[in-house]
């Protein structure tokens, strides 16, 4: 199972309200008002400055264009003529808007070509770094990849853990199980994803449902009312899946742990146990011991591989002795 997606886009006059309101870049509206409906649709603001001199091919459309102090002294060097036919060149390839970093003043002509463009020229006292990089940030929220799964989401002990299978098969019934030993919820039933840097997945609950969760033969219960604030999280990072299957007598299950499975989440590759559900397994400890089983893996401690290559170390020196009894 992987989740929807959908494409994304950003307006400028959306960026410049939300900026303004959460502070997070100083942002002002100098020219081409008229291009405020424009989308950003590549979180990454691009840097050419090799595009007024006439290299634009790289010069991506979608993408926000940052002029630093080195693009402005450029454009003071050249005559009025030149500066109007530049910058008529970087805007016929359909930039959304043109960011000037550091708070330099642009030479007229840049305002001029800005509202005949319909470009929105934005302005910035940030440095150029901090200014890219903040950005960057903030359209990573809007831009980010995005899609829904059927599953619950819980923090165990730092760790996201998305646990899915068919309806049914007892995935809010471990998470309550969970809850009560101390972990956290994040979303139950459906868990909304967003992709950040290509393979950084999380998941939060919809606003509707968020804290709630059913249980069956006890309805909807309110998690947070129950067991407090600390037994909740808003959103958390998506670093193991664990698929709870129905146990099927004769079927060849894992037994070494050595077997290293991925499951696709709009274009993640995360970690995947499969867990088998039976009478008498507690899940709820299963998944809990996968959690810290998972954790011991990422740094660096897979105790499965190392037993097995004592094993193979200890029947290696065995032949070497002449096969005796070990």
């Amino acid at each position: 199972m992987t989740g929807n997606t959908e494409p994304r886009g950003v307006t400028i006059a959306t960026v410049l309200r939300d900026v303004a309101e959460s502070r997070a870049l100083d942002l002002e509206l100098l020219a081409g008002g008229a291009g405020l409906e424009r989308r950003i649709t590549i979180p990454h603001p691009q840097k050419t400055g090799l595009a007024l001199s006439g290299f634009d091919a790289y010069l991506r459309p979608g993408r926000v264009l940052v002029f630093g102090r080195s693009e402005v002294s450029y454009l003071e060097n050249l005559t009025a003529g030149e500066r109007g036919e530049a910058l008529r060149r970087v805007f016929s390839h359909d930039v959304p808007c043109l960011l000037v970093t550091g708070g330099a003043t642009m030479p007229p002509e840049t305002v001029a070509e800005a509202d005949r463009a319909g470009v929105p020229l934005l302005s910035s006292r940030a440095a150029t770094p901090e200014a890219m990089s903040r950005l960057a940030a903030v359209l990573d929220t809007y831009l980010a990849e995005r899609g829904m799964v059927h599953g619950v989401l819980m923090d165990i002990l730092g760790l996201g853990v998305l646990m899915v299978g068919e309806s049914g098969i007892g995935k809010s019934e471990c998470a309550l199980d969970l809850v009560v030993r101390g972990h956290r919820l994040v979303a139950d039933d459906t868990v909304e994803l967003r992709c950040r840097a290509q393979s950084f997945l999380i998941g939060t609950c919809p606003e509707l449902t968020r804290h709630h969760m059913e249980i069956r033969g006890l309805g909807l219960i309110n998690v947070q009312d129950l067991f407090g604030v600390a037994s909740t999280r808003s959103s958390k990072r998506v670093e193991l899946v664990v698929q709870l299957e129905r146990w099927e007598h004769g079927r060849e299950y894992d037994r070494l742990g050595l077997d290293e499975e991925f499951y696709e989440l709009i274009g993640a590759r995360i970690p995947m146990i499969r867990m088998p559900v039976a009478p008498g397994r507690n899940v709820a400890i299963l998944v809990e011991v996968a959690a810290r089983n998972q954790l011991l893996r990422s740094r660096g401690h897979p105790a499965a591989r190392r037993l097995v290559n004592r094993l193979n170390e200890q029947l290696a020196s065995h032949l070497d002795d002449g096969g005796e009894d070990l």
